[in-house]
């Protein structure tokens, strides 16, 4: 009888992966971009008939001026967007005050527009606005779509795209950094980076390991066969 009841009982103890951090993008999208445009940065040099030297100069003012800027950019945007949302969330608790019977009944149209029955959706609305906290976090859910506990923190955005950029950047690099005079070292070790960042991106998101490894490395291909062109060009074209 009990192993009877435990086979058919549905297990309730899963666990999501976290969605809403904000570190999974700043991440992915800094070592991506730290190494494609280091990669392409290099490619145009080393294209425009620069030295050894030239080529690492160039790629560390490129790795610390894109991780900086990569950072800077990413702490703003999530700090902005958290201000914006915070002064949302206290019109919301203003509105809970001043206008209580009127949320009440937004809360409700709400649950009514899910499926649920008028009288039913009244009385969860009601009592979830019985507790003002409760009611807060609720209204905040379901009008503003976001999660008052949890909104992403501008610090772990910029940090992780700081270090995710750097780690990117350093690839096309070092090869230089270790006596290469010519790009096929780096477009070696670039084109690894790619595919090993594509996949591991590709497994986060439960996605084709192979999907992700084959766009990192077109995309990135692409990128850096254009600047290398250019600067081909131009390091023929300028004596």
């Amino acid at each position: 009888m009990t192993a009877t009841a435990d086979i058919g009982t549905p297990e309730i103890h899963h666990k999501h992966r976290d969605v809403t951090g904000g570190w999974l993008r700043p991440a992915t999208f800094g070592v991506v971009d730290g190494l494609v445009s280091n990669f392409a940065l290099v490619a145009g040099v080393v294209g425009g008939g620069a030295g050894a030297h030239a080529v690492v100069l160039t790629g560390l003012a490129g790795l610390t001026a894109g991780a900086c800027s990569m950072a800077t950019g990413e702490y703003i945007s999530v700090t902005s967007q958290n201000e914006l949302a915070q002064a949302e969330i206290a019109r919301e608790q203003r509105e809970l005050a001043t206008n209580p019977e009127e949320e009440l009944r937004e809360l409700t149209l709400a649950y009514e527009a899910k499926g649920v029955r008028p009288e039913l959706a009244a009385e969860i609305a009601t009592a979830l606005t019985a507790d003002p906290d409760v009611a807060l976090r609720v209204h905040v859910r379901e009008e503003l779509g976001v999660d008052p506990d949890d909104l992403p923190s501008g610090w772990s955005a910029a940090a992780s795209s700081f270090a995710a950029f750097a780690l990117g950047a350093l690839l096309p690099l070092l090869p230089f950094v270790f006596g290469a005079s010519d790009i096929a070292p780096a477009l070696v070790a670039s084109s690894a980076g790619l595919v090993v960042t594509g996949a591991l991106t590709a497994k986060l998101t439960a996605s084709s390991g192979w999907f992700g490894a084959s766009r990192q490395l077109l995309l990135g291909g692409v990128s850096a066969a254009v600047t290398f062109g250019v600067g081909l060009l131009v390091g023929t074209g300028v004596s």
